[in-house]
């Protein structure tokens, strides 16, 4: 039995007092993140759960620990699997429409590129565990902190891998937040620039990590950018599901050390469900009042799921992982930056 049946089978009174602490804490989250200067820089509800749930758990979550367990684990797989499944709500088949072939192969390429470089630096150059490494690659390549959360059930990783890499794309995305607008204006400015603002748009959906830094950066350049950006951003994220599965089958060729014996592939059925979710979502059957609704839920689960992860995230194991996770995400926001470019150029120019 997996852990979101386990989860599903354990009395409600013994996962209420998680519950409501995860709950508690994502409300917390989200309504920090309505705040002007939170939109303004592009600091999400899901970056506050997990920084607040760090927090807590670090300094008064120790005495509460014994009671709040079961729901917090709860929230981290169950609700977590859920709020995957919910974000395709955000997404439609028409969005890949919307950017034509050359968005969607610019996605590709930025992608496959940056995790294939992710794992090759990780492990070979820096030394750095598996798990470390896919999670890490995962939030670089794909969007951010949901990524990391979803590969996690995948790679099977600890809280304390899966917080180093939330926190390596949350710098570098929030650094890129602010980078790119003045890039794009240094290089207007000075002639080089070789993107004008809707392909700049392209090229920020297609390189940046996390949506809310999509939309603050592009729409720190123009409006025509921030619309390029965001659709081409989520058919980045659209793009979650097939890399899930196709990093299942991967891992599941390796053999466990030592033994001899392949591993077994762990379907990531939460990835059918986002599929279908955005599918179903394309036949624009449900209200736009709904969908919001939907919507807003959504970003309640994985807020939960982010706070229950901080509040298992033990700061000491952090500061014991070194600096070389972070020197993999510089590494990797250097190609997003300067690979990504080349391949946004070399693509419009044969396409």
């Amino acid at each position: 039995m997996n852990t979101a049946t386990q989860g599903l089978t354990r009395p409600i009174p013994k996962l209420l007092p998680g519950l409501l602490l995860t709950a508690a804490i994502a409300g917390l989250s989200i309504w920090l993140g309505t705040l002007p200067w939170m939109q303004a820089h592009g600091i999400s509800a899901l970056t506050l759960a997990i920084v607040i749930g760090i927090a807590v758990g670090n300094t008064v979550y120790g005495p509460l620990a014994h009671r709040a367990a079961a729901g917090v684990g709860f929230s981290k797989a169950t609700l977590l699997r859920a709020g995957i499944i919910l974000y395709g709500l955000r997404l439609t088949l028409q969005d890949i429409g919307q950017v034509g072939v050359t968005g969607v192969v610019i996605d590709a390429l930025v992608l496959c590129s940056t995790f294939a470089l992710a794992c090759w630096l990780g492990t070979r150059v820096l030394g750095l565990d598996r798990n470390t490494t896919l999670l890490i690659g995962a939030g670089s390549s794909i969007c951010g902190a949901a990524a990391v959360m979803a590969t996690e059930p995948v790679v099977k990783g600890r809280a304390e891998q899966v917080a180093v890499a939330v926190a390596t794309v949350v710098v570098f995305g929030t650094l890129a937040m602010f980078l790119y607008p003045l890039l794009y204006q240094w290089g207007t400015s000075a002639g080089w620039m070789p993107l004008d603002d809707t392909a700049f748009g392209v090229f920020t959906g297609a390189t940046v990590h996390e949506v809310a830094q999509v939309v603050a950066a592009g729409r720190a350049i123009s409006e025509p950018a921030a619309d390029a950006a965001v659709i081409t951003k989520m058919v980045r994220v659209m793009m979650l599901a097939p890399f899930l599965v196709g990093l299942s089958a991967l891992l599941a060729r390796g053999t466990h050390a030592g033994s001899g014996e392949r591993s077994k592939i762990t379907i990531p059925w939460f990835a059918f469900g986002f599929i279908a979710m955005v599918a179903f979502n394309s036949l624009q059957l449900l209200s736009t009042g709904l969908v919001n609704l939907l919507v807003d839920l959504d970003t309640a689960l994985l807020a939960m799921a982010m706070a229950a992860l901080g509040l298992t995230t033990h700061v000491s194991v952090l500061r014991q992982a070194g600096v070389k996770p972070m020197l993999l995400a510089v590494l990797l926001f250097a190609w997003l930056l300067v690979g990504g470019m080349v391949i946004t150029v070399g693509v419009r120019a044969v396409l």
